[in-house]
């Protein structure tokens, strides 16, 4: 099983970026993927989530609005796509596969469970300046 994540980089504050998280090694359509982050001195935050089994998406409250995700099956790959970012989006970001269909959340904080998702890339960063 590998998860490549790609795409990060140096933004203006307003710009976008799209992160890319190939997959290989295990059938796509039975997992989902998540996108996670990381900023310095914070803790671990889901970004989004796409189940491209059943269509089921998650965005972080943060992020509502301003990311989008999709997958394209055909390359095991998913895409997200980062618009107006700002200074806060700094952070490296890493996508996970977790066992589908549908992208599970933690009942009472809503937010994606880190520990449903078994293998990670190695990550991304993405450095938003203002």
């Amino acid at each position: 099983v590998q998860l490549q994540a790609s795409g990060g980089g140096l933004v203006q504050a307003g710009g976008s970026l799209r992160l890319s998280c190939t997959a290989s090694g295990f059938t796509f359509d039975d997992y989902v993927i998540g996108w996670f982050r990381r900023a310095p001195g914070k803790e671990r935050e889901g970004v989004s989530c796409i189940s491209s089994s059943d269509g089921d998406t998650y965005f972080a409250d943060s992020v509502k609005s301003r990311f989008t995700i999709s997958s394209d099956n055909d390359k095991n790959t998913v895409y997200l796509q980062m618009n107006r970012l700002k200074p806060e989006d700094t952070a490296v970001y890493y996508c996970a596969r977790a066992l589908g269909p549908g992208c599970a959340v933690l009942p009472g904080t809503g937010t994606l469970p880190p520990r449903e998702y078994d293998y990670w890339g190695q990550g991304t960063l993405v450095t938003v300046s203002s």
